[in-house]
C-alpha cells in the first residue's frame, strides 16, 4: 500500500518590523523629494527602518512569534526556509542563524535568493518538502534593504523598507497549493541589482541597489499580468484576494483593470512599508490574517504573485 501524500497548509502567519519609522517628509529633509511626489507615483507613504538589528534579528522575531502561535517547540521543525537578498552574510545563511538562535536542532536551513519573488519560491518549495515527508517548518522573508540603498540616489531609496513575516507549513492530507508557476528570465537581470563586487587590482567595491524602474514597472504590468491570466484562465472572478508583491500602488490598479477583477480584491500595505521585498506578501497575508480578512482554514482562494530581481516571478493559488 503506497504511503499517504501529505501537503503543506499554513497554520499561522507573524511579521516583525524595526520601531523607526521614516515618513516621505523625513526623507524631504535630507533629498529633494517630497511627500506629494512619492505617494503620487509609488503608494507610499512611510517606511520601517532598522537602526541596531540586520536582517537574521528580525527573522529571529518571527521564528519566536510563530513557535507560539503553533505552541511547538524549536525541535519540532523540520526545516526553516528564509527568503532573502539582504542576508547577513554570504555564510552562514540567515536561516542557520536563525536556527541556531532558537535551537531547532533538527531543522536543516537555508536561504534562497530570488528577491521579490523570493517568498513565493520558498513557498513552494516547502510544499514540496512536506510532500516529500517532512512534517512542519517554517518560511519566512526578511530583508534590511536600508544597508544596501545609496541614500542620494532619489530614484531607490523612496522605494524601500526593511522589515520581516512568515508562516508554519505543517502536513495536511488536503492541498493548499491549487495551481503554481514559477518563472525567470536572467537575460533582464540587470534590470535590478544589488551588492556586486567589482575586482580591479584586488580592489573590491560593494555597489548599492540600483534598478530600472520604467523596465521593472513594464515587466510587471505585461509579463506579469499574462503568467496571472495563464495560471487563472477563466477563474480570476473566483478568487477572493489578490496578494501581490508591493512595488507600486499603481502596479495593482493595472493589475486590476488588465484582470478585469475589482480593485478591492488586491490587498495593499505599501503605504506603511514600502517595497520590502521578499517580506512584502508575507507581511501582507500576517496583516490580513490579522484583522480577518483571511482566515486560515476558511477555504478562501487567493494568488500569491511576486515579480524581481532576477528577473523572477511567480504565482501561487491557494485555497486557505
Amino acid at each position: 500500500m503506497d504511503e499517504m501524500v501529505s501537503y503543506g497548509r499554513i497554520t499561522a502567519t507573524a511579521s516583525y518590523l524595526p520601531p523607526k519609522v521614516v515618513t516621505n517628509d523625513d526623507l524631504a529633509k535630507v533629498m529633494e523629494t517630497s511627500d506629494e511626489w512619492i505617494a503620487s507615483r509609488t503608494g507610499i507613504r512611510q517606511r520601517h527602518i532598522a537602526e541596531n538589528e540586520n536582517t537574521s534579528d528580525l527573522c529571529i522575531h518571527v521564528a519566536n512569534t510563530l513557535l507560539q502561535k503553533v505552541k511547538k517547540q524549536s525541535s519540532d521543525l523540520d526545516f526553516i526556509i528564509i527568503a532573502t537578498m539582504t542576508p547577513d552574510y554570504h555564510t552562514p545563511s540567515v536561516a542557520c542563524m536563525v536556527q541556531g538562535a532558537i535551537q531547532a536542532t533538527n531543522a536543516y536551513a537555508f536561504d534562497i535568493s530570488v528577491a521579490c519573488s523570493g517568498f513565493v519560491y520558498a513557498l513552494s518549495l516547502a510544499n514540496k518538502l512536506i510532500q516529500t515527508g517532512a512534517k512542519c517548518g517554517l518560511v519566512i522573508g526578511g530583508e534590511v534593504l536600508s544597508k544596501m540603498l545609496d541614500w542620494q540616489d532619489r530614484s531607490t531609496a523612496v522605494l524601500f523598507g526593511d522589515g520581516a513575516a512568515g508562516v508554519v507549513l505543517e502536513a495536511s492530507d488536503q492541498p493548499m497549493i491549487v495551481k503554481e508557476k514559477l518563472y525567470s528570465n536572467g537575460s533582464l537581470g540587470q534590470a535590478l541589482t544589488s551588492g556586486l563586487v567589482e575586482t580591479t587590482d584586488y580592489q573590491k567595491t560593494v555597489h548599492p541597489l540600483q534598478m530600472e524602474g520604467r523596465a521593472i514597472f513594464d515587466f510587471a504590468t505585461r509579463t506579469v499580468v499574462q503568467s496571472v491570466k495563464e495560471l487563472l484562465a477563466d477563474e480570476a472572478q473566483s478568487v477572493d484576494y489578490f496578494l501581490l508583491h508591493q512595488a507600486n500602488a499603481r502596479i495593482l490598479d493595472i493589475f486590476a483593470k488588465k484582470l478585469q477583477v475589482p480593485r478591492e480584491k488586491f490587498l495593499q500595505n505599501i503605504q506603511h512599508y514600502g517595497n520590502t521585498s521578499a517580506a512584502t506578501i508575507p507581511l501582507l497575508l500576517d496583516e490580513a490574517v490579522g484583522d480577518g480578512t483571511i482566515i486560515l482554514g476558511g477555504k478562501q482562494k487567493i494568488i500569491l504573485t511576486g515579480f524581481g530581481g532576477g528577473l523572477t516571478w511567480g504565482n501561487l493559488l491557494l485555497q486557505v
